[in-house]
């Protein structure tokens, strides 16, 4: 398996530090609103890298924060005079309502900024000791020149990071490229006490820390959007591989940003969608799909047009598996061993299940991973008939659940109840066909059209789906 690694910019082999296990952390939303389409893509992206891992079987050890403690959620707090933790925990429950929507698994653990003071405490501490960090009038700083790595992950050259800060912003630092790892309290603020000041975490330290909690002090991978090269990721490397003296990550892993119409996402420009903007229009697993699509590293433009394309594609994929299980429900198939002719389009379909392994394993590659899922759809809808063996039918089909599982595509349709009304409707419309009253079963489909309810006539017989 060949991971990018943005550290060196190039294509690796995956070599975990233990054998059989992947630690992977992820960075994930600061809890102040409902998340917007831009943060569903590393959501949905790095749940798909942990199940295709599990499948080759791996232990995952999967980390995903919740920044709980921000000045967005302060201002939230403020603004709805409310008490900051009832605003974060209120976006909690709402991420994991809309992860469940896009079908995302819960991550192995899910640590929250404000219940790991403690050890943002001791790790500054630490710092500090070693001589990597120095308290100012309540405010502590990394000293950033004293990890003389760093700028290795954005490669950008600490010279020309200096020449682009401004010390006027805060003059009591010893540098202008020093960071924040601890901040005294503001009048309305949460915060906890510490040997420097009342006060909260920077940013940054945060996921330092529960890293190393969760993981150990080095992981295999460490994951998130692309805007958190610099300065998040960055930072990170400095203050963990200052305070541990080893490496922190072997592999970082980056996804590109989602554009709204080929511009932009911003709220200014009246194109910003939230996740569940998009859900009361399509579902979850239409959104997963279409952001599936494209390779990771590459920009997503995101257009009714295109997600309207991906609930197309999809649909083919859910019919095909619905009429293999139509054909397992409703035929008598023939209980015989697989023929010849079976065991070659088996053979051909083992070969497509090949390559979406191998488009998987390169830098998990989705796009190519979902045109072999459709190679094998296009199989079964040309060979597939009531016709075949039992063991035949059944293994097609359980070769297209597994692909899109691993995916995270849930393949069998939401069983939807009709009105009794319609049902019969449908019941009298079979029945006039059966007599050659051809006039009447059209009046029939013409009224349930109306209902937008449209009828397929099948070679499995009548099926339904909603316009």
């Amino acid at each position: 398996m060949r991971i990018y690694n943005t550290l060196t910019q190039q294509k690796e082999e995956f070599n975990p530090i233990e054998k059989n296990k992947v630690r992977m952390y992820v960075c994930g939303p600061t809890v102040y609103n409902y998340i917007h389409i831009g943060n569903a893509r590393p959501a949905i992206f790095f749940d798909t890298v942990r199940r295709y891992f599990e499948y080759k079987g791996y232990d995952v050890n999967y980390v995903l924060n919740f920044t709980d403690v921000d000045d967005k959620i302060i201002k939230k707090a403020l603004d709805e005079g409310v008490n900051p933790k009832e605003v974060s925990e209120r976006y909690i429950g709402e991420y994991k309502k809309d992860m469940e929507a896009l079908n995302v698994l819960e991550a192995t653990y899910h640590p929250k900024a404000t219940e790991e003071i403690d050890g943002m405490i001791k790790l500054i501490e630490s710092l500090i000791e070693k001589g990597h960090a120095y308290e100012k009038n309540g405010t502590v700083y990394f000293r950033t020149r004293s990890f003389a790595e760093y700028g290795k992950l954005s490669k950008k050259n600490i010279d020309d990071l200096e020449s682009g800060a401004r010390i006027a912003i805060a003059e009591e630092k010893d540098d202008p490229l020093d960071f924040v790892l601890w901040k005294p309290k503001k009048e309305g603020e949460p915060f906890w006490p510490s040997p420097w000041s009342d006060g909260r975490p920077g940013w940054h330290i945060e996921c330092s820390v529960m890293s190393s909690k969760y993981l150990g002090q080095q992981i295999d991978i460490h994951g998130g959007g692309e805007d958190l090269i610099f300065p998040h990721h960055e930072n990170e490397i400095a203050q963990s591989e200052a305070a541990s003296g080893q490496g922190f990550a072997n592999y970082w892993m980056h996804n590109a940003f989602i554009n709204i119409d080929n511009k932009k996402m911003s709220k200014s420009k009246g194109n910003f969608f939230t996740v569940r903007d998009i859900l009361n229009e399509y579902s979850g697993q239409v959104i997963r799909f279409f952001m599936l699509n494209a390779h990771y590293r590459s920009p997503l433009n995101f257009s009714r047009d295109l997600i309207d394309s991906a609930h197309n594609s999809l649909e083919r994929i859910l019919t095909a598996v619905d009429s293999l299980e139509y054909l397992l429900k409703n035929h008598k198939l023939n209980e015989a061993e697989v023929t010849e002719e079976e065991k070659a389009i088996l053979l051909e379909a083992e070969t497509l299940k090949d390559k979406f392994e191998a488009s998987m394993e390169d830098d998990f590659n989705t796009a190519d991973a979902i045109a072999a899922i459709f190679e094998l759809v296009r199989l079964a809808n040309t060979h597939c008939n009531g016709q075949n063996s039992k063991t035949f039918i059944m293994s097609m089909n359980e070769n297209i659940i597994m692909l899109c599982d691993i995916l995270g595509i849930k393949t069998r349709k939401e069983e939807e109840i009709l009105p009794e009304e319609i049902e019969k409707l449908i019941e009298e419309r079979q029945i006039a066909r059966k007599n050659k009253d051809f006039t009447r079963a059209d009046e029939i489909r013409d009224s349930l059209l109306d209902k937008g309810i449209i009828l397929e006539d099948t070679r499995e017989g009548v099926k339904w789906k909603r316009k």
